[in-house]
């Protein structure tokens, strides 16, 4: 009789099915409220309220994905304890849409709204849902600190994270009750808008401010650090053949590097722009 031996086989890690069932319920929310969108403006703080769940929509399936890559290098010891991160996205993002999509529907806002026991309930269960996600982009952050062994793309992947974190970070800012609703208050505690009402006018489709501060600018660019710079490390492995000056690790890293204290430098200064009043498109004009 012959012996077959087993041979050791490897496979690469496959993307979290939570994760991606998450981008997939996010893009098909994304086509719903787009239509909703047209067919029923619903006006809400002055604007067309299927708006903001069409964005979140939309972000939430990006970074969805981009976790569930995040997690195909983990190391095999860490890939539960990823698998436990993956459940707290999913079930943190099922929580905000609801909260979102059923305040659109119900014809009033969802941020920052405690204008009845029920809505300080919602806002609240909003509130504990991206505080959870925070920590566990937090605890990805340090699992994957020293998992990655390309110095370009790992240090694209730790900024990304932290630059991510410090972003999302930026959200908290706008919890804070400002001085007119203090002084009369409304129901509304909390604002985006620093300096300004926050149904003043605003950037097309994003809502962003125009006549003064807005934290959702740095908070939109902190947490997009954690796909523009992994995509800028992979971009910059691609085009080593093409561009010989790209061959050398050393030359991806210090772009990787270059990039990443760019991209927080921005985040750095679109905060104190916001917090300073002076909306995005104040230095344009």
């Amino acid at each position: 009789m012959t012996a077959v031996l087993d041979r050791p086989t490897t496979t690469a890690p496959r993307l979290d099915r939570v994760l991606l069932a998450v981008a997939v319920v996010m893009a098909a929310t994304a086509v719903v409220t787009a239509v909703l969108a047209v067919v029923d403006p619903v006006q809400i703080a002055g604007r067309n309220g299927w708006l903001k769940p069409l964005k979140f929509s939309i972000s939430i399936a990006v970074y969805a994905l981009t976790i569930a890559w995040l997690l195909t290098l983990l190391p095999a010891r860490r890939q539960r304890l990823g698998r436990g991160i993956a459940w707290v996205i999913a079930i943190a993002m099922a929580v905000e849409m609801a909260a979102i999509v059923g305040a659109v529907a119900a014809g009033t806002t969802s941020h920052f709204n405690v204008s009845t026991p029920f809505r300080t309930a919602v806002w609240a269960s909003m509130g504990t849902a991206i505080a959870a996600v925070w920590l566990v982009n937090l605890l990805l952050a340090v699992l994957l600190w020293r998992s990655v062994e390309d110095p370009s793309r790992r240090l694209a992947i730790r900024a990304g994270l932290v630059i991510g974190l410090a972003g999302m970070a930026v959200a908290f800012l706008m919890t804070s009750p400002t001085a007119d609703q203090l002084s009369d208050f409304q129901g509304i505690a909390g604002a985006h808008a620093v300096g300004v009402p926050d149904d003043g006018p605003g950037l097309p489709l994003l809502g962003w401010s125009t006549t003064g501060g807005d934290l959702r600018v740095p908070h939109f660019v902190g947490m997009h650090a954690l796909q523009a710079l992994p995509l800028l490390a992979l971009g910059l492995e691609a085009l080593r053949r093409r561009v010989p000056a790209l061959a050398a690790p050393r030359t991806r890293f210090r772009v990787i590097a270059a990039a990443s204290v760019g991209c927080a430098g921005l985040v750095a200064f679109l905060t104190w722009q916001a917090l300073a009043g002076i909306p995005v498109t104040g230095f344009l004009g």
